[in-house]
């Protein structure tokens, strides 16, 4: 036994596994380097997206190239190494066409950049952070701080929203008033408010819309406009200033009503006081 580990290390073997080893290293250190300087490279004029990608896509063709390389040197064909990938793919896509669907969605999502690493999107009833855009799928970050992982295919064939795609937002405040209310008294309430608001935007200027005529109330819009960072702090100042006004103002914020009537028969509903002994 030890005359044969003698044999090994004075063989060529030792120096072809040493050979073979050296380049999967000084593989795994150059494929880094490469795709991490392009990644920064890219940065200054693409987005980080497609920087991503590209720099994924470097990183393993410059270790593939490698490995082929260190395999060659122990004395693997490559051809039929490459005609067992073949065939193995073949194999491989039949049984994941769902992959398959899911890369060529990515592929779309890449040229069509409807979002980027950053934004806020909704698909569904799932709204976050997107973390990660991949071939096969697109990770998020919920508000609630979940990991969600929403395949390509899903993006493609279901409605997107990106909610911070345009630098500003619109909120709607949308309530109901009485018939009786005093509607461009109602118009000035709110107008001060928003002139009040720091975090509302004069241009696009604030809009008071009436909605239509409910069964028993004027259904009212307002809308005012903020930053999009500033979004979600807007939405919560304003309907708390707006409560606030409408309080001081005596103006009633109407609640459903409902009447019952039974025809020519109907009365009023006896009251009758039981006291107890």
């Amino acid at each position: 036994m030890y005359d044969t580990l003698i044999d090994f290390l004075q063989s060529a073997k030792l120096a072809s596994f040493l050979k073979a080893g050296a380049l999967v290293l000084v593989g795994l250190l150059a494929a880094r380097l490469l795709s991490s300087g392009l990644y920064r490279l890219m940065l200054k004029h693409t987005t980080p997206h497609h920087c991503t990608l590209m720099r994924r896509l470097v990183y393993w063709l410059v270790l593939s190239l490698f490995i082929a390389s260190a395999l060659r040197e122990l004395g693997f064909s490559l051809g039929v190494l490459l005609g067992a990938a073949g065939i193995l793919s073949v194999a491989v896509g039949f049984a994941s066409q769902t992959s398959a669907s899911n890369l060529i969605s990515g592929l779309f999502l890449v040229g069509e950049k409807p979002f980027e690493l950053g934004d806020i999107i909704q698909v569904g009833t799932t709204r976050g952070e997107v973390l990660s855009i991949d071939l096969l799928s697109v990770k998020l970050r919920t508000y609630d701080n979940l990991y969600v992982r929403i395949p390509n295919e899903s993006l493609i064939k279901t409605d997107m929203i990106n909610l911070t795609r345009f630098p500003i937002r619109r909120f709607d405040m949308r309530f109901k008033v009485s018939y009786t209310e005093n509607i461009a008294r109602l118009r000035e309430v709110l107008a001060q408010v928003a002139r009040n608001t720091p975090l509302c935007l004069e241009e696009p200027e604030p809009m008071f819309l009436i909605e239509g005529m409910g069964d028993s109330a004027v259904n009212i819009q307002y809308s005012v406009w903020a930053k999009r960072e500033n979004y979600r702090d807007l939405r919560n100042e304003f309907q708390e200033k707006a409560l606030a006004a409408f309080m001081v103002a005596d103006i009633e914020v109407s609640i459903p009503k409902r009447a019952l009537y039974a025809g020519k028969e109907s009365g009023s509903f006896p009251v009758q006081m039981i006291q107890k002994d």
